[in-house]
């Protein structure tokens, strides 16, 4: 082998070593600030510090005993799947209208349906704040599934519209061919093939909702909270490991959701097609 070759060889190795330190060091600065939050969570301490001094689980009974967080995190849940669902309604027939479609108002459109994620959530909150209150809709649970529905609609349709576009027209006209009608090739055909669109939209739909902050704060009330709106509060009354409790639990039901869908669909499921 020539020095040359040698010399080459030698900066090669170099960058591989460099590229694998720099992962690594972004991967723990990632990570860092999650596994300080969990550890903390099982402090002795009556108040947040890392390094931990003792160990306790009396913080999740914290959890268990204040009611507020366990209410509001049962709001979230139920909110993040409904909103879900709904979006999925009104946004795999958009997707799917746009997908194929060619011109400006098509283009614009796909636009438009990135509008409520483009627009700085607060923004959003305020604007839905005066929109539904013109409509007699206070401070509820239901204007606060049209504000999350509203901003999970981008996550599926986008998705919807990004698989669609990589499937072949041709499986479509084979269907009518053979005399599938139009319910018939959407139900045999499409859906199952953008399925994999769906489900991934709907998964960013869910966990986006579990975490909204903004909009949730414009349109929850004293029964009716979420899950971050409590965690707010309860942060500017008392900052005790509590809060770290409650997030690791939040944090570990979407740990567990994801698992899940690993565990029915998988990778290969959600990227096929």
């Amino acid at each position: 082998m020539s020095a040359a070759a040698i010399r080459r060889r030698r900066r090669t190795d170099w960058v591989k070593v460099l590229l694998v330190a720099f992962t690594l060091l972004f991967f723990v600065f990632l990570m860092a600030p999650i596994v300080i939050v969990v550890v903390t969570s099982f402090s002795n301490d009556s108040f947040i510090a890392f390094p931990v001094r003792g160990w306790s689980l009396r913080w999740y009974h914290r959890v268990v005993e204040y009611e507020p967080f366990l209410a509001s995190l049962s709001t979230s849940l139920q909110l993040a799947v409904v909103s879900a669902f709904l979006a999925a309604l009104l946004g795999v027939p958009a997707g799917l209208a746009l997908a194929r479609a060619r011109g400006r108002l098509a283009m614009a459109t796909a636009s438009l349906l990135l509008a409520p994620i483009s627009i700085p959530a607060i923004v959003l909150g305020f604007s839905l704040l005066y929109y539904l209150s013109a409509f007699g809709f206070g401070v509820a649970f239901l204007p606060l599934l049209v504000a999350h529905t509203v901003v999970s609609i981008p996550y599926v349709s986008r998705t919807v519209i990004a698989v669609y576009r990589g499937l072949s027209p041709d499986l479509d006209e084979a269907a009518a061919i053979l005399g599938a009608g139009p319910w018939q090739r959407f139900r045999l055909v499409t859906l199952p093939l953008i399925r994999p669109g769906i489900f991934a939209g709907g998964m960013f739909a869910i966990l986006i909702s579990l975490d909204n902050l903004p909009l949730s704060f414009f349109f929850g009330d004293a029964v009716t909270n979420t899950l971050p709106v409590v965690m707010l509060s309860y942060m500017q009354n008392q900052f005790d490991p509590g809060i770290a409790a409650i997030s690791t639990i939040q944090m570990a039901i979407a740990v567990v959701a994801l698992l899940v869908v690993e565990r029915l669909w998988g990778l290969k499921a959600l990227s096929a097609g």
